[in-house]
C-alpha cells in the first residue's frame, strides 16, 4: 500500500458512479472502490431511477456512500450530478457494472506524481470480460495516450471507467451531453481531445464487464448517429485547428456513408434521405 503524499497536490479522489437498476452488479463495483489501496476522499452514487433493490443494497452494506437519488434522465445528467457536488480536485468514474483493480487508484496518483508527468487527464488500460469469459479486444481499441484526437474521432477510446480527471476540466469544457442517450463518453473525450493530451497508464485495472441487456450499446440501433451528432457540434463550436476540422470531416463523412448503407440494407428510406441530405451541406 502507497502512503499519502502530504505534499501531493493530487492526493484526493472523489469516485462518480451513476446507477439505475443494478442490483444484480452495485456491491462488485462498490467493494472494488473501498477496497482500494488509495481511499477516495468520497463515494457519491447517483441512482437515476432504480426501481429494483439497487438502493436498498446501497443504503444497507454501504451506508459511507453519499447516496444521491434523481428521476430517470440518463447516465449523462446523473453524472453531471456527480461532478457538481463532488468536493476533491480529482474525479474517477466508475460505471456501475465495471470493477477496479485494488491498486487502480494508486498506481494512478503514482503516475501522476512523476515529474514529467502534468496532465489533468488520466487513463488505464482494462480487462474486457463478457458473459464471464475474459475476452482479447480488437486492435483498434488498443488505448494508449498523447495527442489522440484522431484515433477518438473513430470510435470511442478512452473508458469512463478508467479514467480520473481534473474536476476544474468540466468548468473549461462543460459536462456531459444530456441530450445524448448513448455515447455521452464519445462526446466529452472527443471534446478534450480536441484541446488536451492525455496520459495512458499502461496497466489492465478496470474489469469492463459485458453481455448483459441493459447496456446502452444493446439498446440503441446505429450508434453513429450519436457520434455524427458529437463531430457536427464539435466543429461548429469548438475553435480547431485547421488540421483537425479536416480531420473530423474526414470522419464525419465516413460515418454518415456507414448510415446511409445501413440505412439501404435495411430499406429505411428515411434514414437514408436524411444522411444524404447532410453529406450534401458539407
Amino acid at each position: 500500500m502507497w502512503a499519502k503524499n502530504k505534499n501531493s497536490a493530487v492526493e484526493t479522489i472523489s469516485v462518480v458512479i451513476p446507477t439505475f437498476n443494478r442490483a444484480g452488479f452495485i456491491e462488485r463495483a462498490l467493494l472494488s472502490v473501498f477496497n482500494q489501496y488509495h481511499k477516495p476522499s468520497e463515494v457519491i452514487v447517483v441512482d437515476n431511477g432504480s426501481t429494483d433493490e439497487t438502493v436498498d443494497i446501497i443504503k444497507s452494506d454501504f451506508p459511507q456512500v453519499k447516496l444521491i437519488f434523481e428521476k430517470k434522465r440518463g447516465v449523462s445528467a446523473a453524472r453531471n450530478t456527480g461532478i457538481r457536488i463532488a468536493k476533491s480536485k480529482w474525479i474517477a468514474f466508475l460505471d456501475s457494472d465495471d470493477e477496479w483493480h485494488p491498486d487502480k487508484l494508486a498506481l494512478q496518483l503514482k503516475e501522476l506524481e512523476k515529474p514529467s508527468v502534468a496532465a489533468r487527464v488520466l487513463h488505464t488500460d482494462e480487462t474486457w470480460v463478457k458473459n464471464g469469459s475474459v475476452v482479447t479486444p480488437k486492435r483498434k481499441h488498443a488505448k494508449q495516450g498523447g495527442d489522440i484526437f484522431e484515433s477518438c474521432l473513430k470510435l470511442c477510446c478512452i473508458s469512463p471507467s478508467s479514467i480520473m480527471l481534473k474536476k476544474q476540466i468540466f468548468a473549461d469544457i462543460g459536462g456531459f451531453d444530456e441530450n445524448l442517450p448513448a455515447c455521452e463518453d464519445y462526446d466529452m473525450w472527443l471534446r478534450i481531445c480536441a484541446i488536451e493530451p492525455v496520459t495512458f497508464l499502461d496497466k489492465k485495472l478496470l474489469f469492463k464487464y459485458g453481455g448483459h441487456d441493459d447496456q446502452l450499446s444493446q439498446k440503441f440501433w446505429g450508434m453513429d448517429r450519436f457520434r455524427i451528432y458529437s463531430i457536427e457540434k464539435l466543429i461548429s463550436t469548438s475553435n480547431l485547428s485547421r488540421g483537425k476540422t479536416i480531420m473530423a470531416l474526414e470522419v464525419l463523412i465516413q460515418k454518415i456513408h456507414i448510415l446511409i448503407t445501413g440505412g439501404q440494407k435495411r430499406d429505411n428510406s428515411e434514414v437514408v434521405m436524411m444522411y444524404t441530405q447532410k453529406l450534401k451541406i458539407i
